[in-house]
């Protein structure tokens, strides 16, 4: 139980293994290589959300209106093919615009000191009204087959984007945990003062953090194009929530400088997981979001009085070593008994 506690990427990978036995022992079809890289595939725009948030939680902020930077960026890369650009200049531009979004909510944050979420929110509404404004609240068709044949399937069942996703967790999780700029983001996140002690630019690393944030939500959007073939007028809505809550399921913690994009990763993915479940036993779509609550409740109720118990625990063991006569007790001398009236007389 204590290794479960400590090591959150394990227990969300064996809740999604769980997932597998219940839907394979339902329907022995659904054990196929298929089904997972279908399930793949369906959260990859999740999973590069969940990373962008997790370093952004990582240094104790959060940012909720990467749905709506989404779906900027998905507009953008829209408009410029059908304006005849070409796609990878339609794609830098889509970057772009993410990066100014993320660096925008992390000038509110570090140089105006507003509030992440309270920043974010009115972000939220301005990137989503933006956006319908430049569209005048018009979808964006008649996307070309270039950017289309993107999400288009290679060795394995993985496209080409999906090869990206993998490649940026790689090198994500390899940066944050084998490289003293990534230390930087668990540093700032666990204590600001002694960060800034220790040397740490911690401003610039909360800026990189929301900057890294909007470029990884631009590839969401472009990504969304791409799967889809078209961008709505609602495109990210409440993706935001969902992005929050793989990060949390996955080990990040809320409170900053806990977790890994592994973690958020696999949160990411058991949360389609679930929604892919649902559509495999054709339950009506407005189960997706209920279930999907009631599963993240479930597991922070029970995380936290698991952490209660295990602090507890902890806690009896450390007093128990200055009680003599328990077992690996310290030598200590007990307080001396108090003489009676009729002893000191």
């Amino acid at each position: 139980m204590k290794t479960l506690l400590r090591n959150r990427e394990l227990s969300a990978f064996l809740a999604i293994l769980a997932l597998f036995v219940v839907l394979v022992a339902l329907n022995h079809s659904y054990f196929s290589l298929q089904t997972l890289s279908m399930i793949f595939s369906s959260a990859q725009i999740l999973i590069l959300l969940a990373m962008g948030a997790a370093l952004v939680m990582l240094t104790r902020n959060i940012d909720v209106s990467v749905g709506s930077t989404l779906g900027l960026c998905a507009i953008a890369v829209g408009v410029a093919l059908n304006n005849g650009y070409s796609l990878p200049l339609a794609m830098l531009f889509a970057l772009g615009i993410g990066a100014l979004c993320g660096f925008f909510n992390g000038v509110l944050v570090v140089g105006l000191r507003i509030p992440a979420i309270v920043a974010t929110l009115g972000t939220l509404g301005l990137y989503r009204g933006g956006m319908l404004l430049w569209t005048g609240g018009k979808w964006i068709e008649g996307l070309p087959a270039s950017l289309k044949s993107l999400s288009e399937p290679l060795a394995f069942g993985i496209s080409p984007l999906g090869v990206m996703v993998l490649a940026l967790l790689a090198v994500g999780a390899w940066a944050l945990s084998k490289t003293a700029f990534g230390r930087d983001f668990y540093a700032v996140g666990d204590n600001l003062a002694a960060a800034r002690q220790l040397g740490v630019a911690v401003n610039r690393t909360r800026l990189l953090a929301f900057t890294f944030n909007g470029m990884l939500a631009a590839l969401g959007g472009i990504l969304f194009a791409s799967q889809i073939g078209f961008v709505p007028n609602q495109t990210g809505s409440g993706l935001e929530m969902k992005a929050i809550a793989a990060c949390v399921l996955g080990g990040i913690s809320l409170l900053g400088g806990t977790g890994t994009l592994i973690g958020a990763f696999l949160g990411a993915f058991f949360l389609t997981q679930i929604d892919t479940v649902l559509v495999l036993f054709k339950l009506p779509a407005w189960w997706n979001d209920f279930i999907a609550g009631l599963v993240l409740l479930g597991v922070l109720v029970l995380d936290g009085r698991l952490r209660q118990a295990l602090a507890r625990h902890q806690r009896a063991l450390k007093y128990s070593r200055f009680v003599p006569g328990n077992a690996g007790a310290k030598n200590v001398t007990p307080f001396p008994r108090r003489k009676s009236k009729k002893e000191v007389a």
